[in-house]
């Protein structure tokens, strides 16, 4: 079955200065910790590796890919995140004071 999207599904706002670097990988590591949290294995993870693959590895860390991607694993929503400049470096400092990046 296929899914009908427009083109406003295909361009959003997103954080960093790519779009298409940060918002397939911040819903994927949302939709990875919903899964974890659905099915209660969420509290048995005590680390966790994430391994970028093609242009992701490439350019993820320019393009706030890692950023994107640990905003996800914290369960931030991409579609009603602030995205001002003040919110965005909220959470930057709070992310780099708990992880190591």
């Amino acid at each position: 079955m296929h899914q009908s999207i427009s083109v406003f599904d295909m361009f959003k706002i997103g954080v960093g200065p790519s779009s298409s670097h940060t918002l397939g990988p911040w819903k994927a590591a949302r939709m990875f910790c919903k899964f974890l949290q659905d099915h209660q294995l969420l509290s048995g993870v005590r680390s966790m590796r994430i391994i970028l693959y093609g242009s992701l590895a490439k350019t993820g860390k320019g393009h706030g890919t890692a950023i994107a991607v640990q905003l996800g694993l914290s369960g931030e929503d991409p579609v009603s995140f602030d995205v001002t400049l003040e919110e965005y470096m909220r959470c930057l400092l709070i992310l780099k004071s708990i992880l190591n990046f």
